[in-house]
């Protein structure tokens, strides 16, 4: 009876390798910061949509688009925008498992970022000892917290083309300290000429790439719009051999939700949820399934989960939208 207890044992465990390993992918949330603390309340909504991911993102401020220094840490911000909240934030959702890229990036008065660019060499050198003292700072944090990837900068397109020696340098600096991950979050016209890859660990895209121009996107239609784009996105990882990962994603619950997927204009108010859903699932089905793309991080997710979003909420984050469902089915498979 051992020795067919034993056999029996033996075949199980066979079968049991065999199985394929169920892949994986980051399955993230763009985690805004609030004025409070976070607690396990905050943490169970994002688990529940199988989320395994969540980036953390200590804004900065700069005055102006020439403006060379980068304010940062100070007592006037919010909490989650502190160090210290950022610390407890990332804490947190650790203990739920859920893992973190800690991404700090700048905010220039509600001008695009992209833009700053400094008038002469001595304000880009000013500019650049301010800009290196935030970045790293919160490199040292990551380390300390061990979170799973750094992001070094978002969406500063002009900085990046007018300084690349400094970017080289600034990666060279934050290896010294953190250990895991980096990547860069280019917007999605940017990314292409963006001249650091190399250097980095995963190819980021804030992927508002415009996929469709109906009032009310179609799937049919937003499958068709990504065709323009996908190929040349798996050309760019195999020739750098980087895996792609979309460090924003998303769409507003409004009309036109696929034109324009970057506008956030406040005068965009006609709520359209069947847009914003099937946006979502089509970059879902053009890209989750592919191995050479790593996931992504939607945008975005408020610490506050019952009082967020809703059928009435023409903004991006998903929260208690039919799109919710669509995240959750789709990060459940990884």
């Amino acid at each position: 009876m051992r020795t067919i207890l034993g056999i029996c044992v033996i075949l199980l465990l066979n079968a049991c390798s065999m199985t394929p390993a169920k892949p994986t992918k980051i399955n993230g949330v763009s985690f805004v910061s609030s004025r409070t603390p976070i607690d396990t309340s905050h943490v169970n909504p994002v688990i529940s949509i199988h989320a395994n991911y969540a980036s953390i993102m200590p804004f900065a401020f700069v005055r102006n688009i020439e403006h060379p220094e980068v304010i940062h840490n100070r007592g006037r911000q919010m909490y989650g925008e502190t160090r210290g909240g950022v610390k407890q934030y990332i804490e947190t959702l650790h203990e739920q498992d859920v893992k973190i890229m800690l991404k700090p990036q700048l905010w220039v008065g509600g001008v695009f970022t992209g833009e700053i660019k400094m008038k002469d060499e001595a304000a880009w050198e000013q500019f650049e000892t301010s800009y290196s003292n935030y970045i790293l700072e919160y490199a040292a944090l990551a380390e300390t917290v061990k979170a799973d990837i750094f992001c070094i900068g978002t969406e500063l397109e002009n900085f990046v083309d007018h300084r690349p020696a400094y970017w080289k340098g600034l990666i060279a600096e934050i290896r010294k300290i953190y250990k895991g991950k980096l990547t860069y979050a280019a917007n999605w016209n940017e990314y292409t000429r963006t001249p650091f890859w190399d250097e980095l660990d995963y190819i980021g895209i804030d992927a508002y790439f415009p996929v469709s121009n109906l009032q009310t996107p179609t799937l049919e239609d937003c499958r068709k719009g990504w065709l323009k784009y996908k190929d040349t996105i798996h050309t760019f990882s195999q020739k750098h051999n980087k895996p792609i990962l979309f460090t924003e994603y998303g769409y507003r619950s409004v009309d036109y939700a696929g034109k324009q997927p970057w506008r956030s204009d406040r005068d965009m108010n006609q709520v359209n949820l069947e847009a914003q859903v099937n946006t979502t699932q089509a970059l879902m089905e053009t890209f989750w399934n592919e191995d050479w793309f790593a996931g992504g991080f939607v945008w975005k997710w408020f610490h506050n989960h019952e009082r967020s979003g809703g059928a009435n909420d023409s903004r991006f984050t998903p929260q208690n939208k039919p799109v919710e469902k669509v995240l959750k089915n789709w990060y459940a498979q990884y």
